[in-house]
């Protein structure tokens, strides 16, 4: 499914995917907990802390803290890497790519909201 829609749209379907967020039931993620739960899910593991913390340009102890979060929602899970035990490896679970399956339809409904809005407007103007 391909969704055109303008710069101005793109912060309005944020706003709308965070505050239906929010008003729904289930946890609220930070900025660094989605960015990190992001990162995890979407980019090519295997994801190590210190891998998080250089991708995102924090310090290893706020990834720790955002995994100690997300690891208490089950959304992600760390693992002692076998290969170099000094190492750890963050792990995706089925939970959290459930919130993230939900996150991206909050999204698209957002996302054809305005696409509805901004098609009728432009209907409206051309007649």
């Amino acid at each position: 499914m391909s969704l055109e829609v303008n710069k101005d749209d793109l912060i309005e379907i944020f706003r709308e995917t965070i505050a239906a967020s929010v008003r729904r039931d289930g946890p609220d993620l930070s900025a660094r907990q989605l960015a990190v739960l992001l990162t995890v899910y979407l980019g090519n593991g295997p994801h190590t802390v210190r891998g998080l913390a250089a991708d995102l340009n924090v310090s290893k102890p706020a990834i720790t803290r955002a995994l100690d979060r997300l690891g208490e929602l089950d959304f992600a899970r760390r693992k002692v890497d076998p290969m170099d035990r000094r190492s750890v490896l963050v792990q995706r679970t089925l939970k959290g790519a459930a919130y993230l399956r939900d996150l991206r339809a909050t999204m698209v409904e957002a996302a054809s909201g305005r696409k509805t809005s901004v098609v009728a407007l432009r209907e409206k103007a051309a007649a």
